[in-house]
């Protein structure tokens, strides 16, 4: 993200209007292979065909902010790996993190990892280590501390059935795996924070939130995300969950979100009300189905729908309800950018 981006996005947090609106993409592994002509494989492996595929998204859409820009991550497997799961992977699919708690009794027996040497943790520090100075020659800077939050982790460790399950049958045992999960994730931002001065932004990732009830999340969920999002000072404080995101939304304010990136199936409007608007909104065209299946005339058209009913487009960035998914086009892209200039 350049020094004029950031500053946009700071711009926007803070309520200031921009017309035409600010357009932006959480973009990682499901999109960026495929878009840059590469394998799945390639890309996580190939240190230079990351930086490539990223430097030739910022260099083609340079009216977009991407976040968190330059994510060297390794799929669902990158915090996982720490714990010891079994990773499996595939040429041109996103890897999968094996379960290794078989019984929620067990969580005592795990061990909080060391971000500094366990898992693919100590990769993803070298791999932007590495090109630190090629992407600040570009006219970008490393800004996030990146991780999947604690719910999220959590399912992978143990199966999401099971972990849900757990919430309600053993909540002592599950209030332990929690605690234990979110004391590595604040670790391992603060480790990225460490190492990297330019990071003046959180951003956390868990659907799992919203397969939650109001009070199973209020409970079970909002004091490690309080937590996590407490754990340093921070310009901007992302969270993404495109599961259901009513039962968060009210509370992000409490989190110390500034920033949110959920499910297609809730308007602007209505996100926008149940956090009175106090949170910057990334959002809302359906990713999968009008975002990569569409024409440029559906994504005209769902841009008009959605920006239409709101009085106050203050703190709205024009996105997909999600991450970036895959198969979109550069017209398609381009589309949404036309679109929003279009709309004012």
């Amino acid at each position: 993200m350049t020094d004029e981006q950031w500053q946009k996005l700071i711009d926007v947090i803070k309520g200031e209007l921009f017309e035409p609106l600010p357009v932006g993409f959480v973009i990682d592994s499901p999109w960026l292979p495929g878009w840059a002509g590469i394998s799945t494989m390639d890309y996580y492996c190939s240190d230079q065909k990351w930086l490539d595929a990223n430097l030739s998204a910022v260099n083609t859409f340079t009216d977009i902010i991407f976040l968190p820009g330059f994510w060297a991550e390794f799929g669902m497997c990158t915090e996982p790996s720490a714990f010891g799961t079994k990773c499996r992977w595939s040429e041109n699919n996103l890897p999968f993190a094996e379960k290794i708690i078989s019984d929620i009794k067990d969580v005592h027996e795990l061990k909080k990892p060391n971000p500094q040497t366990d898992g693919l943790l100590p990769f993803v520090i070298n791999r932007l280590k590495s090109h630190q100075e090629q992407i600040e020659q570009s006219g970008h800077k490393i800004r996030f501390a990146v991780s999947r939050g604690p719910l999220n982790i959590a399912t992978f460790l143990m199966g999401t059935t099971e972990f849900l399950t757990a919430i309600i049958t053993n909540p002592d045992e599950t209030d332990c795996l929690l605690s234990m999960i979110t004391d590595f994730i604040i670790d391992w931002l603060q480790l990225q924070k460490q190492t990297f001065t330019s990071i003046d932004g959180i951003f956390i990732l868990d659907d799992i939130v919203g397969f939650l009830g109001p009070d199973d999340f209020r409970k079970t969920a909002l004091p490690h995300l309080k937590r996590i999002y407490t754990s340093f000072n921070a310009a901007v404080k992302f969270f993404h969950n495109d599961a259901s995101g009513l039962v968060c939304a009210p509370s992000l304010s409490e989190m110390e979100v500034n920033l949110f990136n959920f499910s297609p199936d809730h308007s602007l409007l209505q996100i926008k009300e149940l956090t009175n608007n106090k949170v910057s909104l990334l959002g809302n065209i359906p990713p999968r189905d009008v975002l990569a299946a569409g024409t440029p005339d559906d994504i005209s058209k769902h841009a008009n729908s959605m920006l239409e009913p709101l009085e106050d487009k203050s703190r709205i960035i024009v996105s997909c309800g999600g991450g970036m998914p895959p198969d979109v086009t550069t017209e398609n892209i381009n589309a949404v950018l036309q679109a929003v200039r279009d709309n004012r």
